[in-house]
């Protein structure tokens, strides 16, 4: 993802702060953003710095373990553990691709660990009504006790919406 700020366009901006505005359970607190992996003590400083509430992880679609590779889930997992040990809001936007081997790292076990699964749909406004999203197993009667249809009209509600404008608010750390 980039970003639109005063010098340009950035995707290379390793933190930035602001307010949460997508609908999430930290929604409306003062957040730390983080781009990639970065060091604990760092994260720390800007977080205390910036008197931020929620940490967000992965900003600008950064989260991008090698799949099935220890190491590179290990350096995301010693990165966000040490804040929720600590009760500190954090989110990670996942993307979707990542979901099954996601769920062995346990973030999941702690109540101030929002995942954000991330799942795209370019278009969104050209799908009729009739629209369904569905969420599904990977395979029948594999791991779920079923599958979820929801009306895609439905799931794009007002009250969920986050418009593009305001992602431009945050303030980049330098």
């Amino acid at each position: 993802m980039k970003r639109d700020y005063e010098t340009g366009t950035a995707d290379n901006i390793t933190f930035f702060t602001g307010v949460e505005v997508e609908k999430t359970p930290a929604y409306g607190m003062r957040t730390l953003f983080v781009t990639d992996v970065q060091p604990v003590d760092e994260i720390e400083f800007w977080c205390e710095t910036e008197q931020c509430e929620h940490i967000f992880f992965g900003a600008n679609h950064s989260f991008n373990p090698v799949l099935q590779d220890y190491d590179s889930w290990k350096k995301w997992e010693d990165m966000i553990y040490p804040f929720l040990k600590k009760d500190i809001w954090c989110s990670l936007d996942i993307d979707i691709k990542y979901a099954e081997e996601f769920n062995e790292s346990g973030f999941c076990e702690y109540d101030t660990f929002i995942p954000q699964l991330r799942v795209p749909v370019p278009y969104i406004t050209l799908w009729n009504y009739n629209t369904m999203i569905k969420i599904d197993d990977k395979d029948f009667k594999a791991t779920n006790p079923g599958v979820w249809c929801h009306s895609l009209h439905d799931l794009m509600n007002r009250d969920k919406f986050t418009d593009w404008s305001k992602y431009g608010l945050d303030k980049v750390i330098e």
